[in-house]
């Protein structure tokens, strides 16, 4: 193995570069497949972003998340193909070409022409795909870019053409009109799920309108309340409840009678009679017309008598007056009450105006009722957002401008009653920033409501990490599931691959390019619109009825990403018996949005296809937030960029930080760069040191003339008797144990807390406790110099074998040079298989092992709370426990690392937990309060009451019956506290244990213990001096000792006394002062060192 330098001087992000070239060097990646080519395949569906912007945090996060599964499959034995894929159509393109082009309506395109807006799309679709490239595989991702898929390709959109004439010869598709969220900025309708992405608080105008009864005796009005004034004119209906009451009332100055529900005849306004004045003013009402639509029912009973009260049920079908007469052709069947559940009493008046064409439910209530039928709905606004001629007094007028108008035509007719604004959030385009409004747009439709029960069988048999987003949050959108719009009046997407005769009689689905030809005669070389709109085929029925020409939608993208498991394959046209023997897929990742978006689309067409879910396992990640809790926002520069991170800290501090966070459970992530630098120092400094400390004491077998090192094989290793060996081979193997189960489980985040305890046992338990042996200082010899190398050389490497798929650069940073001292290794640690459970687990060594490190951090906290440093010897401790077994490790093969790490001389053991401790036990409240509710006091009380006798019978019986209730030792703790001997103060003597163990320390000074203190504290600071000045630990110096005590004899005591340990410990004899030569020289066998060290 080669030298390595010190941790401060390891540049990790150059490193990592070094292994990027090494990989491209000998093809790693392409490589890897191809020795797993012939294993059992792991499909990996990769969803496509957009390449029209830059990669950020989201995207490194999801892509982390994918890179360490498939990177574990691969070496657990499977051929796993990672091919990288491309969104290409769809508004986020369309949006960027308006805005390039100055497209602000439909007709700006057809005017420019099809062919050159789809071109312009496609020139922009590959803006960012080598930055993209770049960044990605600076991660350290493993996915092909060079055979990549894209949605705007020839092979991806003819599959998505089968799935749609699968769905049309199953019967699940039909054309409707549905009222959907509409962009007027995009020109387009959009999901449910993107119209939830951008609500915003704004103000709107809210108006009461009078509608007059028709045939009323009383010449009552209906009272209708909306906040979408542009709507009024296409009202064609008003809805009640069935089930409320409403109340006919007469305005007690105006004379106005009006129907209003009861529970909101709060909500008209209240009017005051004006007071007779002595300038010659009129008395009469003063109407409040501007306010919120609250008020109180006293102050309205003060303006307002009831006349009659009235049911629901009982208005309905009571013709009323027409606002407008823009629609007075449907008299016959319009301008009439009907009644609905969805109308509520929260707000309004009770009674809702229906614009059919513009309200979801309000279409539904209409075709309900026969108000209208589907085929003669009039939509008057156009796909701009602007009146239609059919509104004349408003015609070319975008809706949401002409609102101040149109209630200025209401209050002209003598229609307006009240008139205000209100406060609401309200759904904005995420692309174009324009309030969105409900309009019925004509669609294509997959049946969604039908599949309902199967789509939710089909979830059940899914695996999600985390499962609540299954069962909750998905599943719920799953029950509440409709039919799926599928078709947008757009230009650059997949158009839809029907073709329909004139008279609307005759349809042909496209399921094939080679049926299109076949029926048309035409060669077809590309699928988009301005390709294909053009090709017409002849009717089947004969020449008179003239051709079919393709009708004008494209796909919805979600359409194209739900069909990407059939179209990256181009199945079925290739790639047959390789879908059909692995689908569904194993394994999708995405984010949290994508439960409404591509986990639901890829649900839907796989049950509607195949019956089958997509996929089988599935995990769910979080939103990323800027370190202030907000949105990352190039704007507001809010963050640092992913490659300022890498650059300073590496791209494997980067994936351990976001998969070690919430955001891996779907919960958010406030991202600090900080948090990166804390993996570096808290993860790789550690796991590099203990690495450089086996490299370093490797390389001293050599310079002190000893054969190189080769390591033991591992078997021979599990046969070690030293009790840390058999420990850290333990540790090692439920590390392995540990990760294999959480990664099969998909659970990622909970191996790196994991892997840190790991690394600290071995930095601070191993490495730390057995520097004598490691070093070559130790009197058992050479040869348990070289197990002790070698059974850290096996944990170091069998340890990045397990974290490779996590930190693929400094695992192989650190394969590469320990590879060096093994014969017939694979060139990169990538091509390993997965380390195999292997030998027995020592959950005995490893559970007392534990309990010596409680130990020695409780005489620790002794020490510090009487101000003795660990260079001060200390005459015995005492450790109390009842088990047999740990006792015996801990006086036998542990006691030696117990007593030097704490610097003590003697350590007893004792079984009696009486004779230091007094026992008191206290019931576990988060335990038992909810199982014992009203009856937790009497039990705790009796409890608190246990006799010693009665807790050691507790303890050894493992439950007890209180209050007729079965105790366990889990609902009871039982606390020892401390039992002074007599005659002895708390400086003499003192304890602290963790309710399992007491450790005891007797603090008496001892002056037969000074010297070995002293010589402790020359070695600690001789050390100090050897690293300031950077030497290497196989570095050989001559160290010089002068006392500045004026009693030399001490010292002299001292050197004398602890000559062998100074020795042992430095590598080198201690010499006096005096022998010092004049001038420090570079002398053969290293540097001379002059040390002033002042004993205390």
């Amino acid at each position: 193995m080669d030298d390595v330098c010190e941790g401060k001087d390891f540049s990790f992000p150059k490193q990592e570069e070094k292994i990027l070239h090494l990989w491209s060097e000998i093809k790693a990646f392409e490589t890897q497949l191809a020795r797993n080519e012939n294993n059992p395949e792991y499909i990996f569906y990769d969803g496509p972003p957009f390449a029209t912007g830059l990669p950020h945090y989201g995207h490194i996060l999801a892509g982390t998340i994918k890179d360490i599964v498939t990177r574990y499959q691969a070496m657990t034995g499977h051929h796993v193909t990672r091919r990288f894929g491309w969104d290409c159509h769809g508004l986020p393109v369309e949006n960027e070409i308006d805005k390039k082009l100055g497209i602000k309506k439909r007709e700006d395109v057809l005017k420019l022409g099809i062919d050159k807006y789809n071109e312009e799309c496609r020139s922009i679709v590959t803006r960012y795909v080598e930055e993209w490239e770049k960044v990605i595989t600076r991660t350290g991702r493993w996915i092909d870019f060079k055979n990549d898929y894209k949605t705007m390709d020839l092979n991806f959109m003819e599959s998505v053409w089968w799935v749609f004439a699968q769905l049309y010869e199953k019967g699940l598709v039909y054309k409707s009109f549905k009222v959907m969220p509409y962009s007027t900025g995009c020109k387009t309708p959009l999901s449910n799920f993107e119209a939830g992405q951008n609500y915003k608080d704004v103000p709107d105008p809210e108006i009461m309108m009078a509608f007059p009864v028709i045939g009323d005796p009383h010449n009552a009005s209906f009272v209708a309340w909306t906040t979408t004034p542009w709507t009024l004119p296409s009202n064609l209906a008003l809805c009640v409840n069935a089930n409320f009451t409403y109340v006919k009332v007469r305005n007690k100055f105006s004379g106005k009678v009006y129907i209003v529900g009861e529970s909101r005849l709060s909500s008209l306004p209240t009017e005051k009679p004006k007071q007779t004045v002595t300038n010659g003013s009129v008395d009469g009402p003063k109407v409040k017309t501007k306010g919120s639509s609250s008020g109180k029912a006293e102050n309205v009973l003060d303006s307002f008598e009831i006349l009659e009260k009235l049911s629901g049920a009982s208005l309905v079908g009571k013709k009323y007056e027409p606002l407008f007469g823009y629609f007075m052709e449907l008299s016959g069947t319009a301008f009439r009450v009907v009644a609905d559940n969805y109308v509520t009493d929260d707000s309004g008046t009770g009674i809702v105006h229906c614009a059919p064409a513009f309200g979801e439910d309000d279409f539904r209530v209409c075709i309900d009722n026969k108000i209208i039928s589907k085929e003669n709905l009039t939509v008057a606004v156009d796909d701009d957002g602007c009146f239609t001629a059919k509104i004349t007094d408003f015609s070319g007028r975008y809706i949401k401008d002409a609102d101040k108008d149109i209630i200025d035509a209401v209050k002209a007719k003598g229609r307006l009653i009240k008139y205000g604004t209100f406060t609401h959030s309200y759904p904005f385009c995420w692309r174009s920033g324009t309030p969105l409004i409900y309009r019925a747009v004509p669609s294509w439709f997959v049946q969604v409501e039908n599949l309902k029960d199967q789509l939710l069988e089909n979830n059940n048999q899914t695996y999600w990490v985390p499962d609540f987003v299954k069962e909750k949050r998905f599943h719920n959108w799953l029950e509440n599931a409709r039919d799926w719009a599928i078709s947008r009046s757009r230009f650059w997407g997949t158009p839809l691959p029907i073709w329909i005769s004139e008279d609307e009689e005759e349809k042909v689905v496209m399921d094939s390019v080679a049926k299109l030809e076949k029926l048309s005669g035409v060669k077809v070389f590309d699928l988009h619109r301005h390709n294909i709109d053009h090709i017409t085929i002849p009717s089947s029925r004969g020449p008179e009825y003239g051709v079919l020409q393709r009708v004008d939608d494209v796909f919805d993208c979600w359409f194209e990403s739900g069909s990407m498991p059939y179209a990256y394959i181009h199945y079925p046209f290739e790639n047959v018996e390789l879908f059909e023997k692995n689908f569904p897929g194993h394994f999708v990742a995405e984010g949290l949005d994508q439960t409404r978006g591509w986990f639901y689309t890829l649900m839907v067409l796989a049950t509607a296809l195949f019956g089958k879910p997509a996929f089988r396992n599935l995990i769910c990640n979080g939103l990323v937030l800027a370190e202030d809790g907000k949105k990352m926002s190039k704007s507001l520069k809010n963050y640092p960029s992913p490659m300022e991170v890498i650059n300073d800290y590496g791209a494997d501090a980067l994936r351990l930080y976001l998969i070690n966070s919430p955001v891996v459970r779907a919960e958010t992530l406030r991202f600090k760069k900080e948090g990166v630098h804390g993996v570096v120092r808290d993860v790789f400094l550690p796991w590099y040191n203990a690495y450089r400390f086996l490299v370093q004491n490797a390389k001293r077998l050599e310079v002190e003339g000893l054969a190189p090192f080769v390591p033991i094989d591992h078997v021979t290793l599990q046969k070690s008797s030293n009790v840390l060996d058999q420990w850290i081979n333990s540790a090692t193997q439920s590390l392995v144990r540990f990760v294999r189960q959480e990664m099969d489980g998909y659970r990622l985040y909970t191996v790196v807390p994991y892997l840190l305890k790991f690394l600290d046992n071995l930095t601070n338990i191993y490495v730390r406790f057995n520097r004598k042996r490691l070093r070559f200082k130790d009197p058992t010899g050479e040869d348990d110099c070289r197990t002790a190398l070698s059974t850290l050389y096996n944990v170091l490497l069998l340890s990045c074998k397990v974290m490779a798929p996590f930190t693929p650069f400094f695992t192989e940073v650190l394969y590469q040079n320990m590879r060096k001292a093994c014969n017939g290794s694979v060139e990169s640690i990538h091509y390993c298989s997965f380390p195999q459970k292997e030998g027995k687990l020592g959950e005995q060594i490893e559970q007392s092992v534990s309990r010596m490190m409680t130990i020695i951090d409780l005489a620790r906290n002794i020490r510090e709370r009487h101000n003795k440093p660990l260079k001060t010897p200390l005459r015995e401790m005492v450790i109390v426990h009842p088990d047999e077994g740990f006792r015996e490790d801990i006086a036998g093969k542990l006691r030696e690392y117990v007593l030097e790490e704490l610097n003590i001389r003697t350590l007893v053991t004792c079984n009696d937990s009486l004779k230091y401790s007094s026992l008191r036990a206290e019931p576990d409240f988060s335990v038992l309060g909810k199982r014992l509710g009203k009856s937790m006091g009497v039990v705790a009380k009796e409890i608190k009451a246990l006799s010693q006798e009665n807790i050691l019978a507790f303890e050894s019986a493992g439950e007890v019956i209180i209050a007729n209730h079965c105790l366990k030792l889990t609902d009871i703790k039982v606390l020892r506290d401390f039992k002074r001997p007599d005659g002895m103060t708390e400086k003499e003597i003192d304890a602290a244990g963790d309710g399992d163990v007491l450790v005891i320390l007797d603090l008496r000074p001892d002056e037969s213990l000074f010297e070995a203190g002293a010589a402790r504290e020359i070695v600690n600071r001789i050390q100090k001096l050897r690293k300031k000045v950077a030497l290497e630990p196989t570095d050989m110096v001559a160290v010089y000792f002068e006392s500045l005590d004026e009693d030399k004899s001490v010292s002299q005591r001292v050197l004398h006394s602890q000559e062998s340990y100074i020795r042992d410990a430095i590598g080198s004899p201690l010499l006096l002062h005096s022998m010092m030569p004049p001038h420090a020289l570079n002398d053969a066998g290293g540097w001379f060192i002059h040390a002033i060290i002042g004993l205390p």
